[in-house]
């Protein structure tokens, strides 16, 4: 029973070159089933699933090939060399080792963040537009006092009641996530009142199936291309939020992050000193890791949006079908 569709708004998915009103392609040449709802491949899906898989890596198995990040040595602060390839502190802590961890610090943060709020948002929006009436409203409302609050304002301030000593990742983490769900919420909220009103799930609520059966197997699967939109966008702001409180201070005290490799080389004077190899790897890879999470996002774009998908393939087919008029000119 379950229509296992993008959410549309109303408008019926053409093939590359057709215009509205022609008559719709056959079934066998459209996407149906799971594979619509796969983002269809193109150079900027590539380059940010390079990006991502290339990060992630290298904050996976780093570590496990990397020496001790808090190695003292009586070297100072050297340029990278042979010996340490990019570099070391002014303590002689090497560069790269504490790189390779702070990689894998930020990607659990992120990770942490974007499961909780892409809980909390599903939970606040979809059960919420669901149910409807009272606990819709509440719901709603306290969606929309969450919206109000600045976001960043009020991390630094949650964040600088925490003691120092009990802000670990999951602290951050839950911070983070309790004050970006909102925005999401919304989102999901308007694609469930839309998805609610179909018939697949009119004729699941008569046939008796239960509430938690009708949103799991026959809504959900509708708003997966949400929900991953949702995930990414929220990994990017708890990256990009985590590295803006450890840079003032209020990060997490007992792990590494890009954000806290950040702020040990500004307290230890690295731009004055022009120690670049201390404080622009990390800054690379926090703009690296951003870019190839929007490239994704922007691909599950095109599944939401059905003028988005429709524009990329009538580019894909001009741009094939110009190679082709070549090959035959050339032949």
């Amino acid at each position: 029973m379950t229509s296992v569709i993008p959410p549309s708004n109303g408008l019926e998915e053409l093939p590359p070159g057709a215009e509205p009103g022609a008559a719709p392609a056959p079934a066998s040449t459209r996407r149906t089933g799971w594979r619509a709802m796969l983002p269809t491949w193109s150079p900027k899906l590539a380059i940010g699933l390079g990006l991502v898989v290339v990060i992630a890596l290298f904050g996976l198995v780093g570590p496990l090939l990397a020496g001790n990040p808090d190695t003292i040595r009586n070297i100072g602060l050297t340029s990278p060399s042979s010996d340490h390839w990019l570099g070391t502190t002014q303590t002689g802590q090497d560069v790269l080792d504490q790189l390779t961890h702070a990689t894998r610090g930020s990607l659990q943060i992120g990770l942490l963040v974007g499961v909780m709020a892409t809980a909390l948002s599903a939970l606040f929006g979809v059960i919420g537009a669901y149910a409807g009436g009272i606990l819709d409203e509440a719901f709603s409302l306290f969606s929309n006092v969450m919206l109000v609050i600045p976001g960043l304002p009020l991390v630094i301030v949650i964040s600088g009641f925490v003691p120092a000593e009990q802000r670990g990742s999951w602290t951050i983490a839950l911070v983070l996530a309790v004050t970006g769900w909102a925005a999401s919420a919304r989102v999901l909220r308007a694609q469930t009142l839309s998805v609610r009103n179909r018939d697949y799930v009119a004729a699941a609520k008569v046939a008796g199936e239960k509430p938690w059966r009708v949103i799991c197997v026959e809504i959900l699967p509708n708003l997966l291309p949400v929900l991953a939109s949702q995930f990414v966008f929220a990994v990017i702001a708890a990256i990009l939020s985590e590295a803006g409180l450890s840079f003032l201070g209020l990060g997490a005290s007992n792990s590494s992050t890009l954000g806290t490799m950040l702020y040990f080389a500004q307290n230890g004077f690295a731009l004055q000193r022009e120690a670049w190899w201390w404080f622009v790897p990390p800054g690379l890879i926090i703009a690296a890791f951003g870019c190839g999470l929007a490239l994704i996002n922007l691909s599950l774009d095109e599944i939401i949006n059905p003028r988005l998908r429709r524009v990329g393939r009538k580019r894909a087919a001009s741009r094939k079908s110009r190679t082709s008029a070549v090959r035959s000119t050339a032949a």
